[in-house]
């Protein structure tokens, strides 16, 4: 048994230490927000907040996860919706399939709590999550406007 926090609560999950994170997740705590999508922390449908860091948990494995670190997952950025990554992403219907949102969404949020007011050279450098269907445009208006800065 391995004791993790996840969304703010102390859950207990009967898995090996080996399993990633995505999975436990997933399987052990129906938490299905985060998404499968290479299994090779590339294309990040899977990103959630360790430690208020995104983190690909396809490749990070359960005992990597200390009860003292802190989980967010989609679920967990806000119960209503409000986030302002969120209400940007509604605003302009960032997404057109929505699989990897979430996992945008999730490392959104962790650039604009750690860099308020990113440039577009900075969301290049940091999100690096692909999008098969190609609304980069879209996303980068959205962290932008979710900045405050509605470049």
């Amino acid at each position: 048994m391995a004791k993790i926090n996840v969304n703010g609560k102390t859950v207990e999950v009967d898995a090996d230490g080996s399993t990633p994170l995505l999975w436990v997740l997933r399987e052990h705590l129906e938490l299905t927000g985060a998404k499968y999508g290479c299994g090779i922390a590339q294309c990040g449908s899977c990103t959630v907040h360790v430690n208020g860091e995104a983190q690909r948990s396809c490749v990070l494995p359960l005992d990597a996860v200390a009860e003292s670190d802190k989980v967010v997952t989609i679920e967990g950025l806000s119960e209503d919706g409000s986030h302002p990554v969120q209400k940007a992403w509604l605003e302009l219907d960032v997404p057109q399939c929505g699989y990897c949102q979430t996992g945008q969404i999730m490392a959104v949020a962790a650039l604009l709590a750690k860099n308020p007011n990113p440039t577009d050279e900075d969301i290049d450098n940091e999100i690096t999550n692909i999008c098969r269907c190609g609304t980069y445009r879209r996303i980068r208006a959205g962290i932008h406007l979710a900045a405050g800065n509605k470049a």
